[in-house]
């Protein structure tokens, strides 16, 4: 199989010019995600079943469901429904980067929860009782002690959670988006060429997700700096 590096060289710069919607799309969900995910967290460890129940459901539908059929949910349906449609939030609706914001965002949501939620937990009694004994009340020491430890037990998997996202915003594109794989798919239709056009696609994300890693890597490092190792 021949392969085209003409080509390559052509189509790359073309595919680039997405990558500004990429990480728009990477960023907004992400923080957005992460201050829902507090929320639902905070619902899911609250020992109110009012609460905690609501939580548990939607945490539930949101990983047992595809992030793919969640956006076509967003896009096709919700638009859909005369209460978007005569709301305040129609003019999020009714654009293909406010549907891929809100289903991305929802969808982080529901795993960075149960990521923080095993972060709360995994932080020592032992450390909460030598607070409660110091006359913390229980909002200090979750602010104080849970949350600094809770944070720094969780990142590694958020920072999984962060590398998954990268590449779930790639299925913004069936939506017409025109991010990096929006970009490829076209390329690919005007030149019957998918082969070199997504193996060059696939080299820039991993380029991407390179340099992600390290940054999380960087800043996991900072905030364990202070913790001991043994041996």
């Amino acid at each position: 199989m021949s392969f085209d590096l003409s080509l390559i060289a052509e189509s790359l710069p073309k595919m680039l010019m997405g990558i500004g919607l990429t990480f728009q799309l990477l960023v907004l969900s992400a923080i957005l995600g992460l201050m829902l995910a507090i929320v639902i967290m905070l619902m899911r460890i609250s020992g109110k079943w009012y609460l905690s129940w609501p939580a548990q459901v939607y945490i539930y539908v949101f990983r047992g469901t595809p992030i793919l059929v969640q956006i076509f949910i967003v896009y096709y349906g919700f638009p859909q429904l005369d209460f978007i449609r005569e709301s305040f939030l129609w003019p999020i609706f009714r654009d293909p980067f406010g549907c891929a914001i809100v289903a991305l965002t929802l969808n982080t949501g529901a795993y960075v929860s149960e990521i923080l939620r095993g972060g709360v937990l995994g932080v020592d009694r032992g450390v909460l009782e030598a607070g409660e004994a110091l006359g913390l009340s229980k909002s200090q020491r979750f602010i104080y002690l849970t949350t600094p430890i809770a944070s720094r037990l969780a990142l590694p998997a958020y920072g999984n959670d962060i590398i998954s996202l990268l590449k779930s915003t790639a299925l913004a594109s069936t939506i017409t988006l025109a991010d990096m794989t929006g970009i490829a798919r076209t390329i690919v239709a005007q030149t019957y060429a998918p082969y070199e056009i997504f193996i060059s696609l696939a080299i820039v994300y991993m380029i991407l997700t390179f340099f992600l890693q390290r940054l999380l890597g960087r800043i996991e490092r900072y905030l364990g700096r202070y913790t001991v190792r043994e041996g």
